[in-house]
Parts: C-alpha cells; sequence; structure tokens
C-alpha cells in the first residue's frame, strides 16, 4: 500500500487487488490440486478478492484522476461503472459455487479466470486513449474465451468457446483497423487529443475508422448486426458463464462505447448518433422479435439481451449528460434483473441435471411459488412494467431521446418494449397457468439469495430510487 502511494500509483488499487488475487488463487491452486475441497476454497476467495477490489474502488477519493500521460482515467464515471462490474463479476461467481459442486466440475482455475476477466474490463472503463482501449478489451476478452469452453466435455461449451473466439478475433481485428484509420487521421490515439483535432468536422477516412471501432464495441455488447454469436455462446457455455456473459462484459462495453464517443467524437457528433440510432432500432427490433420463437431459455436471455443492449444505446444516442445517465441507470437495473433471472435457470435441475426449456416452467406457482414470484417479478421489470425497476430503466433512456429531438427512435423503443413483453408474459403465463411439470429439486441457498436480493431491488426501486440515480448523475457530468 505504501509503496502504490509513494509511486503515485494509488488509483490502481482495485486493479492491483484483482492481478494479485488471480495470481495467489492460481498458484494456491496449483499447490492444493484438482480436489473438490480445494476448488471450492479457491472460488470462494475469488469472491473475497472481488469484494475487496469494490470496497477498494468505494474508497477513493472523488475527482478526476489521470495516469499514464492520459491513458488511464479515474473520474466518477469510472468509479460507478466498475463498482457496477464488479456486482455483476461477484453474483455470477456466486451463482458458480453449487454448480460446480453438483455438476463435479471442479476446477480451480475458474475463479482466478474470473478474476482476469474482471481486470480487463476495469481497464477498459478507465481507458482513455486507443491503445489503453485495446489492451483493456483483449485482457477481459481472453479469459472470457476460455470459461465459454470450461466444460471440456460437452460438445456444445467447446462449440460456443471456438464461436466466441473466432468471431472475437475478428471483431477484435477490425476495431484494431479503425483504430489505426483514427490516429492516421488525426495523428494521437488520446481521447482528449482526438476531440481536438475533430471539433471542426471529420474527414471521410476518420468516419470509416470510426465505423470498424464501432464494429468492436457492438460486438462486445452483442448489438446488431453483430451478435450472431450471442444465442449459440449462451446456449452453448456453462450456465453460470452465460450469467457472467450477461452482466458484467456488457456494463464494461457500454462503458467504453460512451465514453469513447462522448469524449473522443463530441465534435462529429451528428456523425456517430446515426450508427448508434439504427444500431439501437435494429437491436431491440431484432430481440423484440426473434426471441418469440425460442423454447429453449438461456436461447431466449440471449435475444433479450440484445434487445435490452438496444434501449441502453436510446440513452447514449441523445449524445447528452442526461443520455448517459440514463445509460447507467438502465445498466445498473439490467444487471440485477438478469442475476436473478439466472438464478432461477440454474435452479432447474431435475434428477440432478439442469433443464433448460420454457416448458418445463410449467406449473412452477403451484411446485415452487416463492420462486415463481420472484421469477414473475423480474420478467415483468424486464418487460418494462410499472412499477418494477425495469420501467424506469426504460424511462430514463426514452426521456433524455425525447429530449434530445430523437422522437421517432423513442417511439420505436416503446413499440419494441410491448412486442417483446409478449415473451416475458408468455413465460409468466406458463408458470401460473399450465398443469404443473415434475417438481425441481430444492434451490441451493446461494441461488436464493441472489434471486431474493435482485427480486427486492426491482420491487422496491421506486420507493427509494434518489441514491441511484443521484449517483448516476454526477457519473454522467463527469465525463462533459
Amino acid at each position: 500500500m505504501q509503496v502504490l502511494q509513494n509511486s503515485g500509483l494509488m488509483p490502481l488499487l482495485p486493479e492491483f487487488v484483482l492481478a494479485i488475487g488471480a495470481m495467489v488463487m492460481l498458484m494456491f491452486g496449483v499447490a492444493v490440486g484438482q480436489g473438490p475441497r480445494g476448488a471450492a476454497i479457491v472460488n470462494a476467495f475469488c469472491i473475497a478478492v472481488l469484494v475487496l477490489a469494490g470496497f477498494a474502488v468505494a474508497m477513493m477519493p472523488p475527482g478526476r484522476v489521470s495516469l499514464f500521460d492520459g491513458s488511464f482515467v479515474i473520474d466518477d464515471y469510472a468509479r460507478f461503472l466498475k463498482l457496477l462490474t464488479l456486482t455483476g463479476s461477484a453474483g455470477a461467481l456466486v451463482l458458480s459455487l453449487d454448480y460446480l459442486t453438483l455438476e463435479k466440475e471442479q476446477k480451480f482455475e475458474y475463479g482466478p479466470l474470473f478474476l482476469l476477466a474482471t481486470l480487463g474490463m476495469l481497464m477498459l472503463i478507465s481507458a482513455s486513449d486507443l491503445i489503453a482501449l485495446y489492451l483493456g478489451l483483449e485482457l477481459m476478452s481472453l479469459p472470457l474465451y476460455v470459461v465459454a469452453a470450461s466444460n471440456r466435455d460437452n460438445v456444445r461449451s467447446t462449440e460456443a468457446g471456438l464461436k466466441y473466439f473466432v468471431l472475437g478475433a475478428l471483431s477484435s481485428g477490425m476495431l484494431l483497423y479503425g483504430a489505426s484509420l483514427i490516429y492516421g487521421f488525426t495523428g494521437t490515439v488520446n481521447f482528449s487529443g482526438i476531440a481536438k483535432v475533430t471539433q471542426n468536422g471529420a474527414s471521410i477516412g476518420l468516419i470509416f475508422g470510426l465505423v470498424f471501432l464501432f464494429v468492436g464495441f457492438c460486438f462486445k455488447i452483442s448489438a446488431v448486426p453483430f451478435h450472431m454469436w450471442t444465442p449459440d455462446v449462451y446456449e452453448g457455455a456453462p450456465t453460470p458463464v452465460t450469467a457472467f456473459f450477461a452482466a458484467a462484459p456488457k456494463v464494461a462495453g457500454i462503458a467504453i462505447f460512451a465514453r469513447a464517443t462522448v469524449v473522443a467524437f463530441p465534435g462529429i457528433t451528428h456523425e456517430w448518433q446515426q450508427i448508434v440510432v439504427f444500431v439501437s432500432i435494429a437491436s431491440m427490433a431484432l430481440g423484440a422479435f426473434a426471441a418469440i420463437g425460442q423454447r429453449n431459455i438461456k436461447r431466449l436471455m440471449a435475444y433479450s439481451s440484445i434487445g435490452h443492449m438496444g434501449f441502453a444505446l436510446v440513452g447514449l444516442a441523445a449524445g447528452t449528460a442526461e443520455g448517459v445517465q440514463g445509460v447507467l441507470i438502465y445498466m445498473s437495473i439490467y444487471v440485477a434483473m438478469t442475476l436473478g433471472t439466472f438464478a432461477v435457470i440454474l435452479a432447474m435441475r431435475r434428477d440432478g441435471k439442469l433443464v433448460e426449456n420454457i416448458s418445463d416452467l410449467s406449473g412452477l406457482s403451484r411446485t415452487h411459488p416463492a420462486t415463481a414470484f420472484f421469477l414473475a417479478v423480474l420478467l415483468f421489470s424486464l418487460a418494462g412494467i410499472p412499477p418494477l425497476a425495469g420501467f424506469f430503466a426504460k424511462y430514463f433512456v426514452f426521456l433524455a431521446a425525447i429530449k434530445a429531438g430523437l422522437f421517432t427512435l423513442a417511439v420505436i423503443g416503446v413499440l419494441s418494449s410491448v412486442v417483446g413483453a409478449y415473451y416475458y408474459l408468455t413465460i409468466v403465463k406458463v408458470m401460473y397457468f399450465d398443469e404443473p411439470a415434475r417438481s425441481f429439486q430444492p434451490m441451493p441457498g446461494l441461488l436464493r439469495l441472489v434471486l431474493g436480493l435482485s427480486g427486492l431491488a426491482n420491487i422496491l426501486f421506486f420507493a427509494y430510487p434518489a441514491p441511484l440515480v443521484g449517483a448516476a448523475t454526477v457519473a454522467a457530468k463527469s465525463l462533459f
């Protein structure tokens, strides 16, 4: 700690906690071997490391700190999103503990890979130039490729990891090409330097570079038209890994998407706004219509995730501080809804095996009434039905779009939300009105904890939204 203070690297404490924690846990895992006891201890300690990193972020003094000649920035925006990312990672790892025990997948590497991926996310959130952006993106992506294929005995898991790796490498290459074009036409990689060069407009070459940069961003958040990997990877990857993909990396991807566009390209807002509006509309529409015919609940959540990224981008399309505030509120509520929903999906277990079909939820209200109630709450919230938290998430982004004059985008968003409500309500109908299927095994305590916290947060948000709204407002203003 004293060394960090003396060297001026104290703002990097959360990243050091994750990096050192991952290395220590790997060495401990190697020392104790692959047994169930050692793996359980390693993964539990990894949750403690994530919590410790969260405390390190929360204890940072307010204000803006810039390191490494402006490449790495810690401001209120970064602190807010780092806490949210760490929450998503810790929640997904908590969901994993019982799964790993029940599936007898005792891999001590699992938790440290989560830590390394989260380290990349934190670096990505604080990136303030194109080089730091790329380094953070790759550090986040490489462990994700591995955990997607972590169930080596499952063909679908191996296929999911391979698909994600190949398409991820392609998107990284396109992002790197876009970054090189931007550097070539501006002469700098720093966001503030790019903003100075582009304050009076941009050349056609720079616009091409911006488009390629956005390709990489859209892939990481699974926005249309670069969503093609999402349904297959969500279905094939181990379910807690799918929960991780649906939560934490999306937060980091949206974070750098907003920072790069708002900070580096304020002079050409009209140009990038058109791209974001198109991506937002396409994602909302695909998420609303493609999920209707799904029978596998993990594939349905994949299309739901694509749609929700479209809704989040509505706020970014506004290009204002209020729009970014809406994005931050949306992502916070989205993480809570997603973790709770996946807690139920992980509890869909019969005869020691997970089941994934929506029809398996038939009559859940009669066999597991509390689980059915909380899942219904989360599904209504995902659909944006008041007074649940999901309604307010959409309210803030649509309000920002309307104030920015993007009336068509807001109307399409509302219509997409109405269409999307159909498949959420279909699951509620299956749970409450269909004949009961064979009962699931009792839900483990950790899953009940995550589901309960998520459900209560969505129910009670309307009663006291001030802390989240206030923190998002301060975070958004720090970008402008």
